[in-house]
């Protein structure tokens, strides 16, 4: 079961400059995060009848442009149960129907399931066929996916990447980036990247750095010039999982390290 791809300029901190569009099915398609209208896009379905959109997520650079093709073709818009209202807020649009994990989406070349995939967003979910899987915000071929407070949630993430991981699909299709053939390699290079900024990120409480940006500013080595917000969200998130896990103590303000029992 194929997906096809139109790769969609719009205003994203991706550094790919584009978030990808996927669409299954001719005669009965689904959609699948379209960002923004797009010549490349409007060409893809030219000769589809489209009959569902969802999104993998609510961001700005992923949702833009579902009322326009939901009015445009009269297509049942999905939405994750308990999250219509967040939809309708993103879009502008009451979606049609809910799904929640392992709903399957009929188009004419099979059914779609939905796959939880919560962390980089809470609604994060992804869309599986056969051994593919659309994956979304979920993992990317090179980098890493910012997952930062206050929607982003470290242990979520990790838990959807390891779940992920156990399916073992054939290939992810991202939303930024290049196709993704070693499905569980990136899995476990994700989590090994994420562990070891917590490692970091506690690191730098124990030896004494107790406000967010002291945290941050000793957690990352690297120049954060034009991305210090998102690295300063990450490392709030990652603050808030230790703070869950009883690893560190952390008030909204300061930080300390829990002593071991």
């Amino acid at each position: 079961m194929d997906w096809q791809r139109a790769d969609v300029s719009v205003p994203t901190r991706a550094p790919t400059g584009s978030t990808a569009a996927y669409v299954c099915g001719d005669e009965m398609a689904l959609l699948v995060d379209p960002a923004a209208t797009d010549d490349a896009l409007d060409s893809l379905l030219s000769d589809r009848t489209l009959a569902h959109i969802a999104l993998t997520h609510y961001h700005p650079d992923h949702a833009g442009a579902v009322a326009h093709y939901a009015r445009e073709t009269n297509a049942t818009v999905w939405a994750r149960r308990g999250r219509a209202a967040a939809f309708e807020a993103a879009t502008g649009v009451t979606p049609d129907k809910l799904f929640s994990d392992g709903t399957a989406i009929p188009t004419d070349a099979g059914p779609v399931t939905v796959l939880d995939t919560p962390g980089h967003a809470p609604e994060h979910v992804a869309f599986a066929t056969d051994g593919t899987v659309v994956s979304g915000d979920l993992a990317v071929a090179e980098g890493s996916v910012v997952v930062g407070a206050p929607e982003g949630d470290v242990r979520a993430y990790l838990a959807s990447l390891r779940r992920l991981h156990a399916r073992n699909p054939n290939a992810l299709l991202p939303s930024h980036g290049p196709r993704i053939e070693a499905p569980r390699e990136t899995c476990a290079r994700l989590i090994g990247h994420r562990l070891e900024r917590e490692r970091r990120v506690r690191q730098a409480v124990d030896e004494g750095a107790d406000t967010l940006d002291e945290v941050l500013d000793a957690a990352y080595e690297k120049d954060l010039t034009g991305v210090r917000d998102l690295a300063r969200g990450t490392v709030l998130a990652h603050l808030e999982k230790l703070a869950v896990e009883g690893a560190v103590s952390w008030d909204g303000q300061r930080a300390a390290l829990n002593p071991a029992d």
